[in-house]
């Protein structure tokens, strides 16, 4: 309880006998200590909802079998980084499933239709005719382009304003002790032009320079642990974007992309043109 009336009346004994320069860089430590604390506690929040809302997304998506399967329940995660990345990758496909469709012409057997040993082929009535929508590969790169994108855009959104919290670790000391210097130097060159070299003349001045050096170190010292912290937490964040992204755009090549061999496709386009002519004869 006495340390702290102590050190406040030391801090106001220093900034009262401090130059002009050091309440200079005493003023400028504080606004950056202010951005510094603002940063702090905005990313802190955000990142506690990111990691929350990561977490629900991840089991609603691992419960699902459809890679749009969310998009179509209009669920929401807000503050998620994957749920945006899902979402753009989402809309995307849908642009392509839309746009640029690939129909998948198959057979199937009706649902409750069982056809007895060796009747297949007196029982081909029984087959029915079953088309899939798909993309072609050259939509999914540009799907898969897409997913890159929002993955490098929620990275940098993680990131933002961390630039401010590695300026006060790097340049708050450096800082406080361009003003420790100046008002040494001051008040040397003060002792110099009285021609006094007591100490009650120069206690004054060099506790008012050291003010300077202790701001400097108060601004550095949380916002070193909070961006060492900060910095762990997006690496870890960002490294599940990227699996998340790279599980995704398999999902997607795995139930919406056409990947038949050339040989199959040529034939299902000449099957889908004779068609054509064959409706066209008909009218």
């Amino acid at each position: 309880m006495l340390i702290q009336p102590m050190f406040a009346n030391a801090a106001v004994f220093a900034i009262k006998n401090a130059t002009v320069e050091g309440q200079i860089t005493v003023i400028v430590l504080l606004l950056l200590s202010l951005f510094s604390w603002t940063i702090i506690l905005t990313k802190f929040r955000q990142l506690l909802i990111a990691r929350a809302a990561t977490k629900k997304f991840f089991d609603a998506y691992t419960a699902t079998r459809d890679p749009l399967d969310i998009q179509r329940k209009s669920e929401e995660f807000d503050g998620a980084p994957a749920y945006q990345l899902y979402i753009r990758g989402a809309d995307e496909l849908v642009y392509h499933l839309k746009n640029n469709p690939v129909v998948v012409s198959g057979r199937s057997r009706p649902e409750g239709i069982t056809l007895p040993p060796g009747a297949a082929g007196e029982h081909t009535d029984f087959l029915a005719k079953s088309n899939a929508t798909k993309i072609s590969v050259a939509s999914f790169d540009a799907v898969r382009v897409t997913l890159e994108e929002a993955a490098g855009a929620e990275a940098m959104g993680l990131e933002k304003g961390m630039i401010v919290l590695s300026t006060a670790v790097a340049g708050g000391p450096f800082i406080g002790l361009l003003g420790t210097v100046w008002g040494v130097m001051s008040t040397f060159a003060s002792i110099a032009e009285n021609n006094s070299a007591s100490l009650t003349t120069m206690a004054p001045g060099v506790a008012a320079a050291l003010v300077a050096t202790v701001t400097g170190l108060l601004v550095a010292i949380p916002a070193m642990f909070a961006y060492n912290f900060m910095v762990t937490t997006i690496r870890a964040i960002t490294q599940e974007l990227d699996g998340f992204a790279t599980r995704y755009a398999t999902q997607i090549e795995h139930v919406y992309v056409d990947n038949r061999p050339l040989a199959e496709e040529i034939r299902s386009a000449n099957e889908a043109l004779a068609g054509r002519i064959v409706e066209g004869l008909r009218v």
